[in-house]
Order: structure tokens, then sequence, then C-alpha cells
């Protein structure tokens, strides 16, 4: 804890002395750290790589729903001859592979209501189906010899002693069967603070964050460029996502096109890397109804 400590002081002069928030700052990312969620196009995989193709990235983050356990968010089930080419993809080197993801079932994303009753591993009546998922999830990234499996793990209640007890084993008991597989589970950011989210994580030693900025928005938890501060010691990989605070209390955020919210575009991505942020940003568009375009424009945004 006292390295941490150390880090936010280290972020709070560099902040304070303008390091991490010139708004002159401009970020070219390169191409080797750009990737695109495959279920941003909701579209089969033979299709994800045309869409890839066009955008000219080469960065995956693999929803593996599809040939574990489908939905109607990550895409719907795909056949053994698709995930040959998703293999046949990775092995000739025309993808990368950045992270895998699982989604958990019973998930209702209606109201925030409903997805902080339903979301993740949070529910006792679907966790046991969810396990499942992750032992699949974990061995499907292990043979695609990917590192990171992210997930939601659902709404963090650090004002209810007994459900955040039940959330840490959990977490903990996902974090132990990915390691069975070599593989490490990194935790989307969503539907907490970042200060509930860095008192949970040292509970969880060697879990890691894939930051979400536009979900802090989207969920209204807060600042995405004051987040990073915080939690930079343990984020991974890096969604590239915009959003708008919602207007009335309660209710969901609007989610728009990089550069046209409240993440902060260049600046966020200045403060990350003077943080020393090494990992990769890939790209999420989950709305709109653009997608293809959406998501060309914010990769051309991250490489000028």
């Amino acid at each position: 804890m006292k390295r941490f400590f150390r880090f936010l002081s280290l972020a709070a002069l560099l902040f304070a002395a303008g390091c991490l928030s010139a708004p002159s700052s401009r970020v070219a990312i390169p191409a080797d750290r750009i990737g695109v969620c495959s279920w941003s196009w909701r579209l089969p995989m033979k299709e994800v790589a045309r869409e890839m193709a066009e955008a000219d990235v080469k960065g995956i983050h693999l929803a593996l729903g599809p040939f574990i356990a489908p939905d109607e968010r990550h895409g719907a089930a795909e056949d053994a001859a698709a995930l040959a080419f998703v293999k046949e993809k990775i092995a000739k080197g025309e993808w990368v592979l950045m992270s895998t993801m699982i989604g958990t079932v019973g998930e209702d994303y209606s109201t925030l209501e409903t997805i902080r009753e339903t979301g993740g591993i949070v529910p006792d009546r679907t966790w046991e189906a969810n396990k499942k998922i992750v032992t699949a999830g974990a061995r499907l990234t292990q043979e695609l010899g990917c590192r990171y499996m992210s997930t939601h793990a659902g709404f963090l209640d650090e004002s209810n002693p007994a459900a955040l007890k039940k959330y840490v084993q959990r977490v903990t008991w996902m974090r132990d069967e990915c390691r069975k597989y070599g593989v490490e589970l990194i935790l989307e950011s969503g539907q907490e603070t970042a200060e509930d989210l860095a008192a949970f994580m040292p509970r969880v030693p060697g879990v890691g964050i894939n930051f979400d900025p536009a979900n802090m928005i989207l969920y209204a938890k807060g600042k995405p460029r004051e987040a990073v501060r915080v939690l930079a010691p343990w984020i991974k990989q890096v969604h590239v996502k915009d959003a708008r605070e919602t207007k009335k209390p309660g209710t969901w955020g609007t989610e728009v096109p990089w550069g046209e919210g409240e993440v902060g575009g260049e600046a966020f991505l200045a403060d990350l890397e003077a943080l020393g942020y090494k990992g990769n940003y890939v790209v999420e568009r989950e709305a709109g109804d653009d997608r293809p375009g959406d998501i060309r424009r914010a990769v051309r945004a991250l490489r000028r």
C-alpha cells in the first residue's frame, strides 16, 4: 500500500505541474497498441474480419460468448468452423489477440437498477452457471494463446460487509480458476467509483482492470481522467469509448462516438501515457447507427 500512495503522490504532483492535463497534448498511439472489441460490429466472425481489414486494425478483444455462452449483447452462437477461422487469423498473424472476454448469464441492462441486481457474479441464482463460463473461457483463452481474459464482475457494494465478502470470494475463485490455465483475470470498470475499486483491488492480488472511461459516465460514478490517476497501478487494458452524462439522475448516460463526449479524448490519452501506461487501447462501440464508421474514426483518432 505504501507504494500505491507514493504513486498517487507522484500523480498528484504531475497533475499540479500540468503534466497530466495539458489541453494541447496530442498523443499518437502506435498501431500495435490499437484494437477493437469483436462484438462492436454485431456481426459473425468472418464479417468481423472484413470490418477489421476496412478499419486497418489487427488488434482484437475477442468475445468468447459465441463459442461458449452466446448472448444478444456479444454475439450469436458460432460453429466450430468459425472458431477455426479465428484461430487461423491469429496463427497467421493477421489478428493480434489482445484479450478475450466472457459475459455472464441473466444480465438485464434495462435500467441502472436492473443491471445492479442482475449483473456479473453478484446474483446467487446464476453463480453456478457463471462458474462454468469462467472455466470454459479460461480454457479457450489458453488455447488461443492469450494472456488476459476480461469480464464484468457486477456491482461492488462496499457498504454491505456480507455482500462484499461474497464478492471478494467469487472474484478470488475466478482469479484462481484463470491461473490454472495461465490466464490473468481483468475486471471491467463500471458500476463503482474509482475510490471503491481502488479499495477493493488489494483484496484480490493478481487481478487487473480493463478500464472503460465511458462506463464511469454512463453509471454516473465519477470523472474518467480523475479515475485513472487512482486506478493506474491496476490498469492492464483500456476501452476507447465515450459518453455524456445523463440529465436525469438515476438513468443511463448516453454513449457517443469517441471524441464527442465527456471522457476527454486526447487529454485522457495524454494522462494515461504520462502515468506510464504501456497497455493497449481497444475501441468499443455499443450504440449508434453507424458503428463501422464510428470505429474507423476512433482508430484514426488514436493514430494521429
